[in-house]
């Protein structure tokens, strides 16, 4: 069998992945795992057409299949489809070959994807547009309010993996209570940096010097660099601009995470921050910011007053 998995929610992808290699029963030591920026097709398929000594089942898992889309890059090394579209003439049945390529679309035009939609499954997984239900059904059998699932995402951030690793946790220190409550998730859960980031831009939005400075302590205290802090909100301001600047272009919210290689739900969050801030209040921030940058690095002044004094200076 032969499958195409593509699309910005690579959680989603691995745990299909997962689910079809515990469903056919191959384990760890019948799969290969390949990526395709270092290695060639050739060596992919001469593995995928070699019989397993015991009759067994095995996979084979290419990362990073850009010759599924229409990207091309010259570091890249040149690949001949015509051994993939050979083989698709004559597939391994004791090989699950899966191709996989964290990209927004597939080039549907290309002569390989056509072929491999005959002859295999073709799936893409997009961001989940509803996460609030997937949350809910991730913490069965426990139960949760709706709005107890909203507060869980706006506090660890929207990441699945991140959601999965902090349900996990909350089931443990529930154990056989299952009732989920917000004191619960303030109790057992971590506060994600992303969010924290967002916490400060809203107080530098309105001005609120006091609440800023307590959203970067709050980080400091969670064990942040002061640099690392200037660097995601340099990050941040200029995703904003960025965002602002095609979005005046007629770019959808889509068009924009596309083209920046974002998840969409941050381009959404930037776009909403960025109605606040003119272009050349957010290209200040940044030069001030790198400015500091260089002045902490070189030893001008403390880190930790450096960005207080940003603070103090909105």
């Amino acid at each position: 069998m032969i499958y195409l998995f593509y699309g910005l929610e690579y959680y989603l992808i691995k745990k299909e992945l997962e689910s079809i290699l515990k469903k056919e029963k191959i384990d760890a030591m019948n799969q290969n795992t390949y990526d395709l920026e270092n290695s060639s097709l050739k060596e992919i398929i001469d593995d995928a057409s070699i019989m397993s000594l015991f009759g067994e089942k095995k996979a084979i898992i290419v990362e990073n299949s850009y010759i599924f889309t229409g990207t091309t890059n010259k570091k890249f090394p040149e690949q001949d489809v015509d051994i993939l579209l050979s083989y698709l003439q004559n597939i391994n049945k004791d090989t699950y070959l899966f191709f996989i390529i964290n990209k927004e679309s597939i080039d549907k035009r290309k002569k390989i994807v056509n072929e491999l939609k005959k002859r295999g499954v073709i799936k893409e997984f997009a961001p989940l547009i509803e996460q609030k239900s997937y949350v809910m059904s991730m913490l069965k059998p426990y139960q949760i309010e709706e709005k107890d699932a909203s507060f869980l995402i706006d506090r660890v951030g929207n990441q699945l993996s991140i959601l999965e690793q902090e349900i996990e946790k909350l089931k443990t220190y529930k154990n056989k209570d299952l009732q989920i409550t917000r004191k619960d998730i303030v109790d057992v859960t971590c506060k994600t940096v992303d969010i924290d980031i967002f916490a400060l831009i809203d107080n530098i939005v309105v001005k609120n010097k006091e609440k800023a400075l307590e959203s970067y302590t709050e980080m400091i205290k969670l064990g942040e660099e002061p640099i690392k802090i200037i660097i995601m909100l340099a990050n941040q301001f200029r995703m904003m601009y960025q965002a602002k600047q095609l979005s005046k272009k007629g770019y959808s919210e889509k068009d924009i995470a596309s083209s920046l290689n974002v998840h969409p739900y941050r381009i959404k969050l930037s776009l909403e921050k960025s109605h606040h801030f003119q272009e050349t209040i957010l290209l200040s921030y940044m030069k001030q910011l790198a400015l500091l940058d260089y002045e902490i690095k070189s030893g001008k002044i403390d880190k930790n007053i450096g960005l207080e004094l940003f603070i103090l200076s909105i």
